[in-house]
């Protein structure tokens, strides 16, 4: 595969030197962050723009892809294109796996927490609190994080400061609770515990919608949005 001729895309990643990284010639596709160890690829997809990264293992070109939310013909070329191994939900809401059913029939096996496993129309494994996923030589570090879903679960990469965090953490608040089996104070509570008081501030938090954001930029806002009840 050719290397990919552009800078990553969030305004958070460190410069990129290398000339090496896979273009995977499907459209929509950037190279969202890079380190030395790891790089990760995004693309935005379907009617409510939902963020689908791609972390892959510079050393091994082993990869994970983080919630198949639509458009599966893309995100099957991506799969192939970034050798994925394994899809991860980060919870059960409709717009996050309208493409599970396809990845699954290509082969690619789908994990999602047990509390979520019902809202998917099929699933492969369960994924559970304060493990580890390997993905060639990197370690992805499962949170559960429930208040938006009660199984939403957040993935913080190992030795790289990165987040994934679906709809639980987003610029300026916390994700919507008001859908069934949501719950304001408890994703207060996971975000509180979970992630602003373990992680550092300079952590990047990548969600499943819009912009990134860091732990710091948005830790002292906690009390302002508990005051406003969302």
């Amino acid at each position: 595969m050719a290397a990919m001729d552009q800078a990553p895309s969030s305004k958070f990643a460190p410069p990129c030197t290398h000339d090496d990284h896979p273009n995977t010639g499907v459209a929509g596709v950037s190279l969202h962050y890079c380190d030395t160890s790891s790089e990760i690829h995004k693309i935005v997809v379907g009617d409510y723009d939902n963020n689908v990264f791609v972390l892959r293992c510079r050393q091994t070109g082993e990869a994970v892809l983080i919630d198949a939310a639509n458009e599966h013909d893309k995100l099957l070329e991506l799969c192939r294109a970034l050798d994925v191994r394994t899809v991860l939900e980060t919870h059960g809401h409709f717009d996050h796996i309208q493409a599970v059913p396809a990845v699954r029939e290509a082969g690619y096996r789908v994990g999602v927490t047990d509390a979520d496993a019902a809202m998917l129309p099929g699933y492969d494994y369960l994924l559970e609190d304060e493990s580890v996923i390997e993905v060639g030589r990197l370690r992805l570090h499962t949170i559960c994080t429930p208040g938006h879903t009660p199984g939403s679960i957040c993935f913080r990469l190992d030795g790289s400061p990165v987040l994934f965090a679906g709809d639980t953490l987003f610029p300026g608040g916390a994700g919507a609770t008001h859908f069934e089996g949501g719950d304001f104070d408890q994703i207060i509570e996971s975000i509180d515990r979970r992630l602003f008081a373990p992680l550092d501030p300079g952590t990047l938090v990548f969600p499943g919608h819009g912009d990134d954001t860091t732990i710091g930029a948005e830790q002292p806002s906690l009390d302002e949005w508990v005051a406003r009840g969302w």
